[in-house]
């Protein structure tokens, strides 16, 4: 114990890598309320993980409907012109 108060730490200070990761993989299987007392460092390093990893999908996500975005505008532009087509005869 001497060595904490000697950093100037408290009980629930550190590991905080712990949190971080657990707010993460809390995030992942879908866990959304926080296990930690709202006034610990606990409490934000696991807001800290689970926010990571929220905005980490948010990118993928975003990245992906804008690739998929481009292959559907110009599918339903096939479309069109085959219904015109269609329509014609």
């Amino acid at each position: 114990m001497g060595n904490r108060s000697k950093r100037n730490l408290g009980k629930y200070d550190a590991p905080l890598v712990i949190q971080y990761r657990k707010g993460m993989d809390d995030f992942q299987k879908g866990r959304l309320s926080n296990p930690f007392h709202k006034d610990t460092m606990q409490y934000r390093e696991w807001n800290r993980g689970f926010n990571k990893a929220y905005f980490d999908r948010l990118r993928k996500v975003k990245k992906y409907e804008s690739k998929g975005s481009k292959n559907i505008g110009e599918g339903s532009k096939r479309m069109d012109t085959e219904k015109a087509q269609f329509h014609a005869t």
